[in-house]
């Protein structure tokens, strides 16, 4: 069964985008990436594309 996020649905938060843009501009996985935004693999996969950043795929 998929992982539950209680953070499920919730806005971006500044902070947040801000982080995702570090993290993936030193070139982490979206796996780690999601752990450290305690966030879904999907919304952060989301949420980089409508910032228009890639994301390393494996690491």
């Amino acid at each position: 069964m998929a992982e539950r996020f209680e953070r499920h649905r919730q806005p971006w938060k500044p902070d947040e985008i801000q982080k995702l843009h570090t993290l993936a501009k030193k070139g982490m996985a979206l796996k780690a990436i999601a752990k450290a935004l305690t966030r879904s693999e999907e919304s952060v996969k989301e949420q980089a594309k409508r910032d228009g950043l890639s994301i390393a795929k494996l690491h």
